[in-house]
C-alpha cells in the first residue's frame, strides 16, 4: 500500500491521532501536510498521555520518520517546546523532517491575529489566536516567511522589513499598537537557526523517494472536512486545505499514490469556535456528551458544542475526500443512553434537505431530522470484535455505516490504544 490519508469528518476533534497511532507500527512515514499549532491530538500510550499541538502524533511510534511538510506553517518556537518536552519523557525525536518550503508564524502573525479578531467583536471567527491565519494569508500574499529564508539572513531581513513596512502601519493607524521592530523578529527567527538546520530537506523529494522504494506514507490532516477553508463552512474555518486534496499540494507528492482515504467521525458531534452546527444541543444532554466525552479542546482548552451524530455531513465528507473508511470514535461515551438520536436531513424554512445545503445561510438556518435509535447501558470498555457489542451497539453502527458513505471499519470504545473494535483492517498487509 503506497500511502493513505487520515483526516476528520466533521469539524475536528474526532480522534485522529488516535487513528494515526493505530496504524503507526504499519507506516514508515506520517506526514502533517497543513495546519499548525491549532490543532491539537491527544494519544494515549498506557499510562502516558500526550498532547501534541504541532508535530505529527506518528513521532510517538519508534521506527516511524515523522515529517512536517510544506503545506504547514510552522511556529518555531512550539515545535522547539513540544521537542523538547517529547525528550524528556524519553521519546526519541531524532528522526523528524521539516520542508524547506514550510512557512513560519512570526510574532507579528500572532500579533496581528489577536487584535484582529477582538476588533471583530460580535463577527469573530473563533481562531486560536495562534497566527495560523494570517501566515496563511501572508502565504497567498506573497510575502511570507519560509523555513529556507532562515538560512540566508539578508533574504530574511529583506522579507521582514518588507512585510513589516505595511503591517506596522495597520497596528499603529489602525489598532493603535505599538510598532513591531523587524531587527527584534528577525533575531528571533535566526535564534532557531542552527537547532532545526538538522531537520530541514526537501521533504516532497523524501517522500517520492521513500514511495518509489516501496515504503508506506501516512498523510495525517490537521482540522477537518468542514472546516476546511474551499469546503467546510465558509468563514468560519480554518485558514488551509484539511481534505484529501489538501495532502497532494501540501507534501508535493502527486496523487496518483493516494490509495487508502480514512475519515475519522465521533459517535456524536463536536464543535469548538464560531459557525454554524445543526444538532448543538444546549440541555442536560449537550452537557452530558461533554462531560462524559471529556470535550475540551487540546490545543486551546476551550468547552466543545456538543451534538448528535450528523449523518448528512458524514455523506459530505465520504463525498468531498473519496473516503475508503469510516473509524469511529468514542461510542463508549454514549454507553447509558436510552435513546441516541441521528441527524438524518434538515428542514431549512419547511423545504427537506438530505444533503449539506450548498448555501450557507440555509444551513446557518438548518433545523436537524432527527431518527432515533434505542440505546444500551452495558460497559463497551472491553469489547475487541463486533459481535462483543450490545445488539443495540451494533444496530447504531450498522445504522450509521448506511447513512455516511463508506464502511465503518474501527470502532473506538475507550481513551487507551487497545480499546479499539477493528471490523475491516485499514491496511492491506
Amino acid at each position: 500500500m503506497p500511502a493513505l490519508l487520515i483526516t476528520g469528518a466533521q469539524w475536528g476533534d474526532e480522534g485522529k491521532g488516535r487513528a494515526t497511532d493505530l496504524l503507526g507500527s504499519r507506516v514508515d512515514y506520517v506526514v502533517k501536510f497543513n495546519g499548525g499549532n491549532n490543532a491539537g491530538h491527544t494519544v494515549v500510550v498506557g499510562d502516558e498521555k500526550y498532547a501534541l499541538h504541532l508535530l505529527p502524533s506518528g513521532i510517538l511510534t519508534p521506527g516511524v520518520t515523522p515529517v512536517i511538510a510544506n503545506g504547514v506553517v510552522v511556529d518555531l518556537e512550539v515545535l522547539l517546546h513540544e521537542l523538547e518536552a517529547l525528550s524528556a519523557r524519553g521519546v526519541d525525536v531524532s528522526r523528524l523532517k521539516i520542508s524547506a518550503n514550510a512557512h513560519v508564524i512570526t510574532s507579528y502573525h500572532r500579533t496581528l491575529d489577536k487584535v484582529t479578531e477582538r476588533f471583530l467583536g460580535k463577527r469573530q471567527i473563533g481562531t486560536t489566536g495562534r497566527g495560523i491565519g494570517p501566515a496563511y494569508a501572508d502565504k497567498i500574499n506573497r510575502v511570507g516567511i519560509r523555513i529556507q529564508d532562515i538560512f540566508d539572513e539578508n533574504i530574511l531581513r529583506q522579507k521582514v522589513e518588507a512585510a513589516l513596512e505595511f503591517k506596522n502601519q495597520v497596528l499603529v493607524k489602525i489598532y493603535n499598537r505599538r510598532a513591531i521592530d523587524p531587527e527584534e523578529v528577525i533575531a528571533d527567527l535566526l535564534s532557531y537557526r542552527e537547532r532545526i538546520r538538522p531537520m530541514v530537506c526537501d521533504t516532497g523529494l523524501l517522500l517520492h523517494n521513500a514511495l518509489k522504494e516501496g515504503k508506506t506514507v501516512l498523510y495525517e490532516a490537521g482540522q477537518a472536512t468542514m472546516l476546511d477553508i474551499d469546503h467546510g463552512t465558509y468563514p468560519f474555518v480554518t485558514s488551509s486545505n484539511a481534505t484529501s486534496g489538501g495532502a497532494i499540494t501540501g507534501s508535493g507528492v502527486a496523487p496518483q499514490h493516494l490509495d487508502r482515504v480514512i475519515a475519522v467521525v465521533k459517535a456524536y458531534a463536536t464543535r469548538v469556535g464560531s459557525g454554524p452546527f445543526p444538532t448543538e444541543l444546549f440541555d442536560e444532554s449537550g452537557d452530558y456528551l461533554r462531560k462524559q466525552g471529556f470535550e475540551f479542546g487540546t490545543t486551546t482548552g476551550r468547552p466543545r458544542r456538543c451534538g448528535w451524530y450528523d449523518a448528512p455531513i458524514a455523506r459530505y465528507a465520504a463525498r468531498i475526500n473519496g473516503v475508503t473508511d469510516f473509524v469511529l470514535t468514542k461510542l463508549d461515551v454514549l454507553s447509558g443512553l436510552e435513546t441516541i438520536p441521528v441527524c438524518v436531513g434538515y428542514d431549512v424554512k419547511g423545504e427537506r434537505f438530505d444533503e449539506v445545503p450548498v448555501n450557507q445561510s440555509d444551513f446557518h438556518h438548518a433545523t436537524p431530522i432527527y431518527q432515533e435509535f434505542p440505546g444500551w447501558s452495558e460497559d463497551i470498555s472491553n469489547s475487541r470484535e463486533f459481535s462483543d457489542l450490545p445488539k443495540n451497539a451494533q444496530d447504531y453502527i450498522l445504522a450509521l455505516e448506511e447513512m455516511s458513505g463508506a464502511r465503518i471499519s474501527a470502532i473506538g470504545v475507550g481513551p487507551e490504544r487497545e480499546q479499539v473494535v477493528v471490523r475491516h483492517p485499514l491496511t492491506d498487509d
